[in-house]
């Protein structure tokens, strides 16, 4: 894959190595919400070298405002591979990088909380992490918006927003400008202090699969109302399954 220039001439004091990783969800909550879209690119000596990029079936319906946010269609998500699949693989590209994201935090939760569920988070498992929001918050405090795609503007870098490669490529960008132009005037001790990457530390517990006796009463209710579910029953955890029965009692009565 061909190369891309995304810094160079860096300081010591800054980290080149590295992964840039963007996740695309149904929503904002890792408690409740899918992963439906994974972007990376590994940067070795500030180059980008490789790249991810993977749509995910999330097993549930996809809202409205995600479809008109990302372009990313129900029907497009049920042609791709599930989390099963594409996580390990992910997992495998991340290798131990150090992640860099825009709100790196909103990323990393969500891809742990899927790696957990599939068992695939082992103890000795740890990542350090990079957040270009945090930067631009420390050096840009002017700014009245510190959206990645207002900071791209405000850069002049071409940006795809909420498609996850684009977003992992221009966050990429973004912390090489950073890296090159800000904290000119502090010290060398500040700015390895400001640049340094920091632990990224996220407790999740691995949620148990929906139990038999929630399955059989679901698929009786799907059957019994006549309802035709917009997502995977098979797939579903035992906190999803109750919300699920909980929502067909509340709009149709026991």
């Amino acid at each position: 894959m061909k190369n891309s220039t995304v810094a160079k001439g860096l300081r010591n004091e800054v980290i080149e190595n590295y992964t840039a990783l963007d996740l695309e969800t149904t929503g904002l909550n890792p408690k409740y919400d899918k992963i439906i879209e994974a972007g990376a690119v590994k940067v070795r000596n500030g180059e980008i070298i490789d790249r991810f990029q993977q749509l995910v079936c999330p097993g549930i319906a996809l809202p409205e405002k995600i479809t008109g946010l990302t372009g990313i269609t129900q029907e497009e998500l049920r042609e791709a591979k599930d989390s099963e699949t594409v996580i390990p693989q992910l997992l495998d590209f991340l290798e131990d990088d150090v992640i860099l994201g825009h709100s790196v935090m909103f990323d990393y939760s969500f891809l742990k909380k899927a790696a957990v569920n599939q068992n695939l988070w082992k103890p000795e498992i740890s990542h350090l992490g990079l957040d270009t929001l945090r930067l631009s918050r420390i050096y840009l405090p002017e700014l009245s918006s510190r959206r990645l795609v207002d900071l791209c503007l405000h850069y002049g870098i071409e940006h795809h927003a909420h498609r996850a490669l684009g977003d992992a490529e221009s966050t990429a960008q973004l912390y090489s400008i950073f890296a090159k132009e800000l904290g000119k005037n502090q010290t060398l001790e500040e700015r390895e202090k400001t640049f340094a990457p920091f632990p990224l530390i996220y407790k999740i517990k691995r949620e148990s699969p929906i139990r038999p006796q929630q399955k059989q009463k679901l698929y009786s209710l799907l059957e019994q109302h006549k309802i035709i579910p917009d997502y995977d029953v098979e797939k579903l955890t035992r906190n999803e399954a109750s919300r699920m029965i909980d929502r067909i009692y509340f709009t149709y009565g026991r």
